[in-house]
């Protein structure tokens, strides 16, 4: 007998795509890959950058905020109005 319906089972895998999206988001921005990056609650966009690579361990990082855009340049350039939840000033 199963404990989640049909319905929390769809929700439930729309929210694992849109997170596994905003991971690998927070993946090239954290590594500083040339890209745009912009997410606005259940969309996301994402041109240039990486999917994570998870050998040997699995990368968690993750995006603390609901919107949010990120413009990446080569040479390290980053221009974001995404603030890290932790602020060590």
């Amino acid at each position: 007998m199963s404990l989640i319906t049909p319905a929390e089972s769809k929700n439930f895998n729309a929210d694992a795509k849109i997170s596994e999206k905003k991971r690998a988001i927070a993946y090239s921005m954290d590594l500083l890959i040339p890209g745009l990056y912009i997410w606005l609650g259940i969309f996301t966009l994402r041109i240039g950058g990486e999917v994570p690579d998870d050998q040997p361990y699995r990368y968690p990082g993750m995006l603390n905020s609901r919107y949010g855009i990120a413009l990446v340049l080569p040479g390290y350039h980053v221009f974001t109005t995404y603030k890290n939840s932790y602020d060590p000033r």
